[in-house]
C-alpha cells in the first residue's frame, strides 16, 4: 500500500475508532449537563407531588430547590467516584474494555430514570444521576488514554483534543433533544433523562471492534503479537520498524515498575510542579463558571427581550458555540501551543467576565445593555473553548509517563468534579447573595489562572517526555544542586522513547 493509501486507511480507522468510544464517552459529560435544563419545572413538581402523596406534606419554594440542587449536583459526587476507580479499571482490563464495561453504570441509571415517574420515586432520579456520573467520571479520564495510546505521532495532538470536542457536542445534542418539541415536554421528561443510553448502546455495538491500545498490550500486557496486530490495523498498512522500537523501548524502561498510585505522586518531588500544575488547571476548569454560565444564560435572553418561547432556541447557540470553540482549539493548538492557547483563553474570560459584571449593573439604565449581556455570554463560551476546554484534558497526558499517567487522571478528573459539585451547589446562592457581582469571582479565579500559566507552566508543544522534565525540574528542584535534579530525572523520564508530547 502507497504511504497516502496507509495514511488514508489509519485516518479513516482512528475517526470510526473514536466516534464508537466518545459516542459512550466524553459526550456523555455534556449531554448529561444539557438534559438536566429542560425539565426542571416538571421534575421539581413531580417532586413537590410525591411528597404530598406519600406524607400529606407541602413543600416549600426553597425545599423544592434544595431537592433539586441535590439531584443535579449529585451527578458530579458521581463523578468524582469514577474518577477515583477509572485508573485501577484501566489497568486492570485495559483502556478499551473499561469503556465498554462503563455502560453497566449508565445502562442501569437509564432504567431506573425510565421507570422513576411510574414509580412515584424522585429517589430513582438521585441514584440515576450518580449511576450516571459515575459512568461519565470514569469515561472523563479513560477516553483519552485510550486515544492518546492509540493515535500515530501526526494525529495524537489532533485525536487527544476530540475528547474536548464531543464533550461541547454532547452540550449540543443535549440541549437540542430538550427541546419541547422533541423531549422536553411534560409527558416525555423521564424519557429525556433515559436517553443518555441511545450513545451508550451505539458504543456498545460498534466499540468492540476496534483494537485495544497498542501501548497497553505490550506494555502492561506483554502481548507483542497483540500489539503489532493492533498497530497494524489502526496504520492501515505494515508496522514501521520504528515506532515499534520505541514501544519496545518504553517496555524495557518500565520494566519491572508497577503503576503508580495517587498518593504516592503527593510524596514524589520530582514530579510536584506537574502535579500541581495539574490540580490547579484542573479545578480552574470548573471554578471558571463556564458551566454555570449556562444556567444564567436564559435569565438574560429573558431580559434583552427574548419571549419564553424562543429562548430554548436561543440557548441552543452557548452549546454551539462551545462546539465551535472546541474545533477551532483543536486547529489551532499544535500552531500556537498548549500555553498559548490556555492563557489567552482565560485572560479573554476575565476580560468578558468584567464587561459582564458593568453590563448587569447597567441593565436597567440603559436599553440596549441587555443586548451586551447576552453578547458577553457568547464571547465567554467561546473563549472557554478556544483554550481550557480543549487542553486541559490534554495535560496529564503530556506530562505525566506511562506508570505516572492514570494516577494522574485520577487526580486530576477529582479535582474537576469536586469543583464542579461545589461550583453547582453555590452558583444559586451566588446569585441571590452578590447579584450583578456575582461573576466577579469567575473574573478573579480567570485572572489568577492566566497568571499561574504564564507564570509557571512551560509549553509543552514538539517537546518530548524528557524535555518537559527537565523544565519542571527547574520549580521541582529550584535552589537544590543540579546532581539531585538529574538523579530524579533519569529516575523519573523514559528516555528518548516518546517523541510526541500528546501522547
Amino acid at each position: 500500500m502507497s504511504p497516502a493509501g496507509a495514511q488514508k486507511g489509519s485516518s479513516l480507522t482512528l475517526v470510526l475508532m473514536v466516534a464508537s468510544a466518545a459516542s459512550g464517552g466524553t459526550l456523555q459529560y455534556g449531554y448529561n449537563l444539557a438534559i438536566m435544563n429542560a425539565p426542571t419545572a416538571f421534575i421539581q413538581t413531580f417532586v413537590n407531588g410525591t411528597f404530598l402523596e406519600r406524607w400529606d406534606i407541602q413543600l416549600e419554594d426553597y425545599q423544592v430547590t434544595l431537592v433539586w440542587t441535590i439531584i443535579v449536583s449529585i451527578f458530579s459526587l458521581g463523578g468524582f467516584a469514577g474518577s477515583l476507580i477509572a485508573g485501577p479499571m484501566t489497568i486492570r482490563f485495559g483502556r478499551k474494555k473499561c469503556l465498554l464495561l462503563n455502560n453497566i453504570f449508565l445502562m442501569t441509571g437509564a432504567l431506573l430514570a425510565v421507570t422513576s415517574r411510574a414509580a412515584k420515586s424522585f429517589e430513582m432520579i438521585i441514584i440515576s444521576r450518580v449511576l450516571v456520573g459515575i459512568n461519565a467520571g470514569i469515561s472523563m479520564n479513560v477516553q483519552p488514554m485510550y486515544f492518546g495510546e492509540s493515535a500515530p505521532k501526526h494525529l495524537r495532538g489532533a485525536i487527544s483534543l476530540s475528547s474536548a470536542v464531543f464533550t461541547a457536542f454532547g452540550v449540543v445534542l443535549g440541549q437540542v433533544v430538550g427541546l419541547r418539541e422533541i423531549l422536553g415536554s411534560e409527558p416525555c421528561w423521564q424519557y429525556l433523562l433515559a436517553s443518555n443510553a441511545i450513545p451508550g448502546l451505539v458504543q456498545l455495538l460498534t466499540l468492540p471492534w476496534f483494537p485495544e491500545s497498542p501501548r497497553y498490550l505490550l506494555i502492561d500486557r506483554g502481548d507483542k503479537e497483540a500489539c503489532i496486530k493492533a498497530l497494524r490495523r489502526l496504520q492501515g498498512c505494515e508496522v514501521q520498524s520504528s515506532e515499534l522500537d520505541e514501544i519496545l523501548q518504553e517496555q524495557a524502561e518500565t520494566k519491572g515498575m508497577r503503576p503508580r498510585r495517587p498518593w504516592e505522586l503527593f510524596t514524589d518531588r520530582s514530579v510536584r510542579w506537574q502535579l500541581i500544575s495539574v490540580m490547579i488547571i484542573s479545578s480552574a476548569m470548573q471554578l471558571c463558571g463556564n458551566d454555570s454560565i449556562y444556567f444564567y444564560a436564559s435569565y438574560i435572553f429573558k431580559e434583552a427581550g427574548i419571549s419564553d418561547d424562543k429562548i430554548q432556541y436561543i440557548t441552543i447557540g452557548t452549546g454551539a458555540c462551545e462546539f465551535t470553540a472546541c474545533i477551532m482549539c483543536n486547529l489551532l493548538v499544535e500552531r500556537k501551543g498548549r500555553r498559548f492557547m490556555l492563557m489567552g483563553g482565560y485572560i479573554l474570560m476575565t476580560v468578558w467576565s468584567v464587561v459582564f459584571t458593568i453590563a448587569l449593573l447597567f441593565e436597567h439604565y440603559t436599553s440596549w445593555m441587555p443586548y451586551i449581556s447576552m453578547a458577553c455570554i457568547f464571547t465567554y463560551i467561546l473563549s472557554f473553548g478556544l483554550g481550557p476546554a480543549g487542553v486541559t484534558g490534554v495535560l496529564p497526558t503530556e506530562i505525566f509517563n506511562q506508570t505516572a499517567r492514570p494516577a494522574a487522571y485520577m487526580i486530576a478528573g477529582s479535582m474537576m468534579w469536586l469543583n464542579l459539585f461545589i461550583i453547582g451547589t453555590i452558583f444559586p446562592f451566588l446569585v441571590s447573595g452578590l447579584s450583578e457581582y456575582c461573576f466577579v469571582p469567575f473574573g478573579a479565579v480567570c485572572l489568577l489562572s492566566a497568571l499561574f500559566v504564564g507564570l509557571f507552566l512551560p509549553e509543552t508543544k514538539g517537546k518530548s517526555l524528557s524535555a518537559i522534565t527537565s523544565e519542571f525540574n527547574k520549580l521541582n528542584f529550584k535552589g537544590q544542586d543540579e546532581k539531585c535534579a538529574s538523579q530524579a530525572k533519569a529516575q523519573y523520564q523514559l528516555g528518548e522513547v516518546s517523541h510526541s508530547t500528546a501522547f
